[in-house]
């Protein structure tokens, strides 16, 4: 296999033929925010949280699905991309419900720490509220559609990693959701297995164990200090 290449953030790199630029930009410990990335299974470039800007182009293309070329000059840190990845992080919680503060992966949730990453403290979108629902009908597992980025983290690691194809994508534009089954709760699907692989690739807390909440949350009190001061001084790191 031949070897590409190519300046990353003005960085010599040389990599495989075949290798996308987010493979590209890890290898060399260049950092791009991604959510529905997920190591193993196949990229859809569905989150457009990891567009970068190509030399010789005039869009921004998504560096998971784009494979590496020689000669290629691409950034990925640029003020445009930065305002871009704040829009986008912006969009996504306009567009579900997430409540960070009575979410089962508060403090351990991806999408969190990408608006943190991204600088994101508000949005200037108007929020939707969609009215989803929860689906609790499986014995161990529970999914909320309202904290669901449509990531399909769960379609993929389900359909390549377990082989059950229990998850799928309904419905399009803003109306998309996502089904088990045929549309059925999810404790009636006879394919799933129950491994919880959709749990462990949720970057959210849409799927969860059942009883997570209650049976590890440990009370906290200095949070509320640390929000306070996190909002006076707008330090908005951990």
């Amino acid at each position: 296999m031949s070897v590409k290449t190519l300046k990353i953030d003005n960085k010599d790199i040389a990599i495989e033929e075949g290798a996308t630029i987010l493979q590209a930009a890890q290898e060399n410990g260049i950092p791009i925010p991604t959510l529905c990335h997920l190591e193993g299974v196949t990229d859809v470039g569905a989150c457009r949280l990891c567009l970068v800007e190509i030399k010789g182009t005039n869009r921004l293309l998504p560096a998971c699905v784009t494979e590496v070329a020689e000669g290629m000059e691409i950034q990925t840190n640029t003020e445009k991309l930065q305002e871009y990845r704040k829009m986008t992080v912006e969009l996504l919680f306009s567009e579900g419900n997430h409540i960070c503060a009575v979410c089962v992966a508060n403090g351990n949730c991806e999408l969190q720490d990408v608006a943190i990453q991204v600088g994101m403290d508000h949005t200037r979108f108007t929020y939707r509220f969609p009215d989803r629902g929860v689906d609790m009908s499986h014995e161990l597992f529970g999914i909320d559609h309202n904290r669901c980025i449509l990531c399909t983290r769960c379609v993929r690691v389900c359909d390549e990693i377990e082989g059950a194809h229990v998850w799928d994508v309904a419905m399009r534009g803003a109306a998309c959701y996502i089904v088990s089954g045929l549309n059925q709760p999810w404790g009636e699907v006879d394919a799933c297995t129950s491994c919880g692989k959709c749990v462990d690739a949720c970057p959210t807390g849409s799927i969860f164990r059942k009883g997570e909440t209650t049976a590890e949350k440990e009370r906290d009190r200095a949070k509320l200090e640390f929000l306070v001061n996190a909002r006076e001084k707008h330090q908005w790191t951990r």
